[in-house]
């Protein structure tokens, strides 16, 4: 009730009333909210009021800047090891598609290829989104580049950042990653088609208070120097609804002229690793299935389902 009447004062009497509770029980309650980090603003004969600055995610405070009738059912965690994990458990206990798991730490945030996300409490958007599309398994980088997209776009329209694409699921700004994609998902083996899957979206919203761990340090960055008021909750919100206006006609490939105006690899010498080796070529072309078209040293060309690749020396 404080989220839906966040620039209000609400008094005591009228939330004890709708609430069914007591004055105390209000009292009470505003208490354990503050414990939590809440900033709640009381003056006398006027009531309460959630203070502009709080940024503290909750699934009132991320749907109030979702458009009406959305498809999504928000859980908000203070802390689980993985948004992607326990989005994946509720897919598999039966949760519908548009179940979302938005956490304020991960613990063992998880990147593709086993690599680690670094994940710390309230410096960042992690979420995750169950999904049950029909869709064959080969075409799973349709998820991943639709949610580079909605990533980028979101991270813009929140803070006036450009945001640039490294294939196929890292999102820049500046210079240093700011944020990740990882889709994984249960596929039937007969069709072909996914049971279920689940994509998670990381963002590095401002500079953990700590810093980045050294290993990523170098580039590692962060979408603001210092995000204020309820900028986490209205990119969480940004991201889930551009993303599903690209997932409702995800064959249309809709996005392919913005993933891959965005994709700033293209044209550029990189370095491609593949099963422990490294390999100098040229990013010089993106496929319509999002395959990155790579041209080695002797002139030949190969396409890329998959792979890691970096801008660094060889």
């Amino acid at each position: 009730m404080l989220e839906d009447q966040r620039d209000r004062q609400v008094s005591g009497a009228r939330l004890a009333e709708e609430l069914g509770v007591t004055r105390n029980a209000v009292w009470k309650a505003v208490e354990a909210l503050r414990a939590e980090g809440y900033v709640i603003d009381a003056a006398t004969n006027r009531g309460y009021r959630l203070a502009q600055e709080n940024d503290l995610l909750s699934p009132a405070s991320i749907e109030r800047f979702l458009p009406d009738g959305h498809p999504f059912g928000i859980t908000v965690r203070k802390r689980v090891d993985s948004t992607n994990a326990e989005a994946r458990h509720r897919a598999l206990e039966g949760a519908p598609e548009g179940a979302v798991v938005v956490a304020e730490e991960q613990t063992a945030g998880r990147g593709r290829l086993g690599k680690t996300f670094y994940s710390p409490a309230g410096a960042g958007v992690y979420l995750s989104v169950v999904l049950r599309p029909r869709l064959q398994a080969d075409a799973a980088q349709y998820l991943t580049c639709a949610a580079a997209v909605s990533c980028a776009q979101a991270i813009e329209a929140v803070t006036g950042e450009e945001a640039l694409i490294k294939w196929v699921n890292d999102i820049f700004c500046r210079g240093r990653k700011v944020a990740g994609i990882l889709t994984e998902g249960v596929v039937d083996m007969e069709s072909g088609r996914f049971e279920h899957a689940v994509l998670g979206m990381g963002v590095n919203v401002r500079v953990p208070a700590t810093g980045f761990p050294s290993e990523i340090a170098d580039v590692a960055g962060a979408v603001c120097d210092e995000a204020v008021g309820v900028l986490r909750s209205r990119l969480a919100a940004e991201m889930l609804a551009r993303f599903w206006s690209l997932y409702e006609n995800l064959p249309d490939r809709s996005f392919y002229d913005e993933y891959r105006r965005r994709c700033f690899l293209l044209g550029q010498p990189i370095v491609v690793t593949r099963n422990g080796s490294r390999v100098r070529a040229r990013a010089v072309d993106l496929t319509e299935d999002f395959k990155l078209v790579v041209e080695l040293p002797d002139k030949t060309r190969r396409e890329l389902p998959h792979g890691e690749v970096s801008t660094g020396p060889a």
